[in-house]
């Protein structure tokens, strides 16, 4: 495994060193923001191999902690400016007690220890919105799932907005609609968002978030319904502590990145139901699934260049800046 990690490293520096040409632009309201690979090749070429090792020491801590990094860039990138890490203050009420991010996002003493290591290499270079950036990648790799360059060069915002991410941020119990109109808002599409939900191949959620999975919100004579699967979380959230039980999204194979997601919820075992309402209500939807299911090697393709597309969105219309703390504004 260690001599497998030493070679991601090395093609990671060597695709660092040969694409930092690449580059991508967004203009919201005025404001280009410069994405590129290699952004901080000069800056800071210690950058990327730093946050690897942090990410690889949480993910060997605690195997679920890549699903909560690869969690945090997501519900960060309607927006993609680390405004999700910050902490109220007396001027805003952030986003971290939003609905969809209470008791669901964690991975923040992660990032911290990462920006800490970065500001005492190379003070005030590496955005926390490039660390989360770059930590959901290496959460993906270091998970058995896929690599990717990731573009750099954002900005962290001056700001947050609890209602921004309780509008915008896709709940767990969207239907097929609904979920397509979040995507395509900030400019993703079906099929990007059909891709990104494979994220749901590793993680957690408590029984909450799936309730109206169990508690009989679905049709028991649908086809689509796996009723084995559905009675073991009904025997799972029956526990008197149920406010604090977990399942795992992906009850097969639940720390891999891989395509069993979608595997599961074809078989009518998807936990959440904005999970199992892609195979049951949207023909293309289901037409995309089956392809991933069975083709692995394009569900891996189609994720990174997703994700891209994902990491590209920018909402900085006012600067931003580069943190020093990723918990607070300059």
């Amino acid at each position: 495994m260690a001599i497998y990690l030493g070679v991601c490293m090395i093609l990671l520096k060597f695709c660092v060193a040969f694409a930092s040409n690449l580059r991508n632009e967004s203009c919201i309201d005025g404001a280009t923001i410069v994405l590129s690979i290699g952004f901080y090749q000069n800056s800071c070429p210690e950058a990327e191999p730093i946050i690897f090792s942090r990410v690889e020491k949480a993910v060997s801590d605690d195997p679920r902690m890549a699903a909560s990094l690869l969690r945090l860039h997501f519900h960060d990138c309607f927006g993609c400016d680390a405004s999700v890490l910050l902490d109220d203050t007396p001027n805003f009420v952030g986003e971290k007690t939003a609905a969809p991010n209470l008791n669901s996002l964690r991975g923040f003493e992660v990032i911290d220890a990462i920006k800490a290591d970065l500001e005492y290499v190379c003070p005030q270079i590496v955005s926390c919105a490039d660390i989360l950036a770059v930590a959901a990648r290496d959460s993906v790799v270091l998970s058995g799932g896929p690599g990717w360059d990731v573009q750099m060069g954002r900005k962290d915002s001056l700001s947050a907005s609890k209602t921004a991410a309780n509008n915008n941020i896709p709940g767990p119990n969207s239907d097929v609609p609904t979920l397509v109109a979040k995507f395509q808002n900030v400019g993703l599409s079906l099929q990007d968002m059909v891709a990104l939900s494979g994220a749901h191949t590793m993680g957690k959620a408590r029984c909450s978030t799936f309730s109206s999975r169990i508690n009989g919100n679905n049709n028991a004579n649908s086809p689509d319904i796996n009723l084995e699967f559905l009675e073991s979380l009904q025997q799972l959230c029956s526990r008197s502590d149920s406010n604090t039980t977990l399942a795992d999204l992906d009850h097969m194979t639940p720390s891999m990145f891989d395509n069993q997601y979608y595997v599961n919820i074809l078989s009518g075992e998807g936990l959440l139901a904005s999970d199992q309402v892609l195979a049951t209500g949207n023909d293309k939807t289901r037409d995309i699934i089956r392809s991933y299911v069975d083709d692995l090697a394009a569900f891996y393709e189609d994720f990174k260049n997703s994700m891209l597309k994902m990491g590209s969105l920018a909402s900085l219309s006012s600067g931003g800046e580069i943190r020093r703390n990723c918990r607070a504004v300059n």
